[in-house]
C-alpha cells in the first residue's frame, strides 16, 4: 500500500508541538489579567468620582499610569530567573 498526501508520514509530523505550561506560569497569568481589571476599574471609578466634566479621557490615563504599580511584573522576572537557577543547579 502507497501512503500519498495526508496520510504520509511528511505530513503527518508537521502539527505543532504542544506546549508545556507550568501550573505555576498559568496562576501568575490568572492573577496578572485580574489585577489588570482591577487597576482599570480603579481608575475608571476614580474619574466617575471626580466627575466626567472636561478631558477626562486624559485624567482616565493619569490615573491608569498612576496605578499601573499594582501589577507586579517583577514576580514574572523573578519566577523565571528562579527557575533557570533551579534547572543550572540540576
Amino acid at each position: 500500500m502507497i501512503y500519498t498526501g495526508t496520510e504520509t508520514r511528511m505530513s503527518m509530523n508537521m502539527s505543532l508541538p504542544k506546549l508545556k505550561i507550568s501550573r505555576l506560569d498559568l496562576e501568575v497569568n490568572w492573577l496578572s489579567k485580574i489585577m489588570f481589571i482591577v487597576m482599570m476599574t480603579l481608575a475608571l471609578l476614580i474619574v466617575f468620582f471626580k466627575g466626567f466634566w472636561g478631558n477626562w479621557g486624559i485624567d482616565y490615563f493619569r490615573q491608569v499610569l498612576l496605578l499601573c504599580s499594582i501589577i507586579p511584573i517583577s514576580v514574572k522576572i523573578n519566577l523565571d530567573l528562579a527557575k533557570l537557577y533551579h534547572s543550572k543547579c540540576i
